[in-house]
């Protein structure tokens, strides 16, 4: 949009013949950079000067007539074309608009007038403000008739505005006790719109709340003194066309998008949203090198295959479950570097009868759930003490998941049981007798739906036989083994969500090869699912869209054929994928493109059979094996970043390691590069103490020290 000779007049004026000097603008004014505590027009953040509202202020809308020194006039520029540049697709003057749109917005409001004045462009017309202040001031009555000015045509678009401003007069009404003339709008301007019947049922029942907050938190508004008049601005934006009136804060939109766009472009990003190394003068990237991909830990505790473990919430504790029939809990120095922190086994959980498949923290980290077989016992975390013993299965309890409120927790196995309990393990309800033999299952975080994951067996069922009774359930055996030595060629495998309250199954959704464990994305909208191999399609984790019921993405090239193995998503908002394999490796994916970025070797021989990343630590993750151990993987150390170069040469990492153990590091133990050919995992330097596993039901002094009495913990570094 160009001046008119009128609104130059009104500019900022700066005399052609004068050099302007640099420096925030004068006082008497306006706002100087937003910085003066003073100046109620700050950044644009103080009412009502956001969006270009300013403009109001210059045209004598709001506060008057503008200053004197407004009134001479700004020479204006004339450039050629239409673009930007001569080889740009941006048109000049949107561009010119959105940036006095910035500027008012931040409070430079004289050099938005005066940029007006040079381009010949403005950022809205009088039209244009004429609307903002009618919505602004509640002059309703001059609201309809300015929007009609704003190219806003008859149809549909009009009349969803028309209700829109017609609903703000009724709540506002409402509001100020004018319950006549509330009356009068619900039946003369919103009831002929012909609205949803039970829309305007729910705000016909408004009338009936008993004071002015009761109805604000009956419909979560915050009234005429609140936002509610600009939020219906931003509402009543889609029916005017972009070009009259621009969005708000168009440019920090478009900043935004290209920060998300350069976000999803970087295979590594693990930066918080927060961190200061975004940066408008250079794209977004980060280092591989601040990748957790080395071994900066092995845990050598347990005395055979260890098949599962979880963080606490807190992050400085993990759990781990193992063949060996007992469970760990590990005490981790987390706010100590990784050179100097130590692993301690706080408690070692024995009393099992059988191996120990599954273990689940509850929301305050006071209680550790550990199954094995049908039994689910519960720990107290800061005594190491068994609590409660629950044996209500009847076959092996293959997967515990707490309530996202902590009021409880929820078992499922192979016995197609899933059993709801209290916090203190009493049994609350339970669901009707499931079609599949559980192998895992998760509550949605929203704390809307359970998801389970299992196999249907098939060819049992007779013509005319209920399916769910005419299945007989497997025998007792390893926990971590049961799901894969079932009848391959007589089963399916199904992916159950539940309506979490209801407990009705709302959708079942069949995939090829057999499922093993499930994990939800922290927006409630993914499913992460492993899936099996053997006689059947090649192994692969599934991201399963929730909402679409459809695979949006498939993750490959690790091997699972007869083993249970526990995937996860890790990272900065879950960037990532992580899974363990029966090669002994650990594989890490990028989740939006599903590209494979590190196969991180280092654990013995046998399958890494779970992985869990740390909930606050978004550098650091575990893998347990069939080796026996547990690694904690992170970042290399900062001082040998400088040895380490991109992951197309890892011999240099061979190096980098020689370096560690003969250079200055020496005597600190050494770092075990995550790739590259496997190596000892027990330096001579390691912090390792021999001693035979103790025989007490409950594990270890916590001064003891890493490892004390308990076999070796073998720090890296």
């Amino acid at each position: 949009m160009r001046l008119t000779e009128s609104n130059r007049d009104s500019a900022l004026s700066v005399s052609p013949d004068s050099q302007p000097e640099a420096g925030p603008s004068s006082s008497a004014a306006g706002p100087s950079n937003g910085y003066k505590a003073a100046v109620a027009k700050t950044n644009g953040f103080s009412q009502p000067y956001t969006n270009g509202v300013s403009k109001l202020a210059s045209s004598g809308l709001l506060d008057g007539p503008a200053p004197e020194k407004h009134r001479s006039s700004v020479a204006k520029v004339s450039i050629p074309g239409r673009t930007l540049y001569d080889d740009s697709f941006v048109d000049r003057e949107e561009f010119v608009r959105l940036v006095i749109q910035s500027l008012r917005d931040v409070g430079y409001t004289e050099s938005a007038t005066t940029l007006e004045a040079e381009s010949g462009y403005i950022m809205e017309t009088p039209e244009v403000a004429e609307f903002r202040r009618c919505i602004l001031t509640a002059s309703w009555d001059s609201a309809e008739a300015a929007l009609m000015r704003l190219g806003v045509t008859e149809g549909e678009g009009l009349w969803e505005a028309k209700f829109l401003i017609a609903k703000q007069k009724y709540l506002e009404s409402l509001e100020a006790g004018k319950t006549t003339a509330a009356l009068h709008v619900l039946r003369n301007e919103l009831a002929p719109l012909n609205p949803e019947l039970d829309h305007l049922h729910a705000l016909s029942a408004l009338m009936m709340c008993s004071d002015p907050a009761d109805l604000r938190q009956q419909i979560g508004w915050d009234g005429a003194a609140g936002t509610s008049r600009r939020r219906l601005l931003t509402e009543l934006q889609r029916y005017i066309p972009s070009s009259v009136m621009i969005p708000q804060r168009r440019i920090a939109t478009l900043l935004e998008q290209a920060r998300a766009y350069q976000q999803s472009q970087c295979l590594y990003h693990n930066t918080p949203l927060t961190n200061r190394s975004y940066s408008l003068y250079t794209d977004h990237s980060c280092d591989r090198n601040t990748f957790p991909r080395v071994t900066t830990a092995v845990l050598q505790v347990h005395s055979d295959e260890v098949w599962n473990l979880e963080w606490s919430h807190s992050g400085r504790y993990l759990a781990t479950a193992s063949k060996d029939k007992t469970a760990i809990i590990w005490r981790i120095e987390l706010d100590k570097d990784a050179r100097s922190r130590a692993y301690s086994p706080e408690f070692v959980l024995r009393d099992h009868p059988y191996p120990v498949g599954c273990v689940a923290w509850s929301l305050d980290d006071s209680i550790l759930l550990t199954a094995a077989e049908h039994f689910i016992r519960l720990w107290n975390t800061r005594t190491g003490d068994c609590t409660r013993v629950l044996n209500q299965h009847t076959d092996v309890v293959t997967a515990l998941a707490w309530l996202p409120d902590g009021s409880g927790f929820i078992s499922g196995g192979l016995d197609r049981k899933i059993i709801l309990w209290d916090a203190d393990g009493k049994m609350r309800d339970k669901w009707e007798r499931t079609p599949i033999r559980v192998t895992d299952l998760i509550v949605t975080p929203d704390f809307t739906r359970l998801v389970a994951v299992g196999m249907y067996d098939m060819p049992s069922i007779q013509p005319g036989s209920n399916p769910q009774e005419s299945v007989t359930p497997a025998g007792s055996g390893q926990a971590q083994n049961a799901a894969a030595n079932a009848n391959k060629s007589s089963s399916e495998t199904r992916i159950i969500i539940y309506d979490l309250h209801t407990k009705q199954a709302e959708t079942y959704i069949r995939l090829d090869g057999e499922l093993t464990s499930v994990k939800i994305s922290q927006d409630s909208q993914y499913a992460l699912i492993n899936r099996a191999s053997e006689n059947g399609p090649p192994a692969e984790i599934h991201l399963l869209d929730l909402a679409s019921e459809q695979v949006v993405r498939k993750y490959s090239g690790h091997s699972q054929s007869k083993h249970v193995i526990r995937s996860c998503f890790g990272g900065v908002e879950g960037n990532f994928v992580v899974s363990g394999s029966e090669d002994g490796n650990v594989y890490i994916w990028h989740r939006d493109t599903g590209a494979l970025l590190e196969v991180l070797e280092g654990h013995g021989e046998g399958s890494v059979n779970s992985v869990a990343w740390n909930p606050v630590n978004e550098r650091m993750f575990a893998s347990c094996s069939d080796d026996k151990t547990i690694r904690i993987w992170e970042a290399p150390p900062s001082e040998v970043q400088s040895s380490l170069l991109v992951a197309d040469e890892p011999c240099d990492m061979h190096e980098a390691d020689h370096e560690l153990e003969n250079g200055k590091d020496k005597g600190k133990g050494r770092w075990d590069a995550g790739a590259g050919p496997s190596r000892s995992s027990t330096a001579s330097t390691s912090a390792s103490v021999g001693a035979e596993p103790s025989t007490s039901g409950r594990g270890v002094d916590p001064e003891g020290g890493p490892g004390y009495g308990l076999g070796s913990t073998t720090a890296l570094f």
